[in-house]
């Protein structure tokens, strides 16, 4: 079996990584996959960007696609009443509570299914009981050091989006690279073609000031 490590990069704060969860929990039933946490604002500073969500015009254009994509996929969706939303609370809580696919599924589901806020630590009570978690969970020192970490990490590996699948060293950002990032992983070879190599080492023709 192919042993390249496989990491999938992931904030409650981003629709589209609900969007793609389905289709990593699929692809989890083959091969090992680390869900990697992470906080996708200190990923957009380290990177120099701002979030879709903070661009007027295209925050319009995100919201609309993502209803439409979740239509088209037959996916429960419902916005929560603000976004973006501060995502520390359902981050740490994934980590308190094992990092597990289940514990994953039951956050994202809570925001982006439901519709329900992870701002007010008062409103969370379901939530953490579904998780077996208490409010200590919300302050957890290694839960608060581990996403840190995570984050850190995720930036040292050149991640600059969420979510993004990491094929060893090759990064595939949104849900839509998941096809070509299960190409990749039945060919390992297939990033090794001439033009796969000359694009990467493309020369700048223009910067923007």
């Amino acid at each position: 079996m192919d042993a390249r490590p496989i990491r999938w990069y992931h904030d409650f704060i981003s629709p589209f990584a609900y969007l793609h969860w389905p289709r990593v929990r699929a692809l989890m039933e083959s091969r090992p996959v680390e869900l990697v946490p992470v906080l996708f604002g200190a990923v957009l500073d380290a990177a120099g960007q701002k979030g879709p969500a903070e661009i007027p015009a295209k925050r319009v254009f995100t919201y609309r696609d993502v209803v439409w994509r979740a239509r088209r996929a037959g996916v429960p969706l419902r916005f929560p009443d603000a976004h973006p939303f501060n995502p520390l609370a359902a981050l740490r809580l994934v980590l308190a509570a094992g990092n597990t696919v289940e514990a994953t599924t039951r956050i994202y589901d809570w925001i982006w299914a439901e519709g329900r806020g992870v701002d007010d630590p008062a409103a969370l009570a379901p939530l953490l009981d579904a998780l077996g978690l208490g409010t200590d969970a919300l302050s957890d020192a290694a839960a608060k050091a581990t996403l840190r970490a995570n984050t850190e990490a995720a930036i040292a590996a050149g991640v600059f989006g969420v979510p993004t699948l990491a094929v060893d060293d090759a990064l595939f950002w949104g849900g839509d690279a998941h096809d070509f990032a299960l190409a990749a992983i039945a060919d390992p070879v297939l990033l090794d073609g001439d033009e796969m190599r000359r694009v990467v080492a493309l020369p700048v023709g223009i910067r923007r000031r």
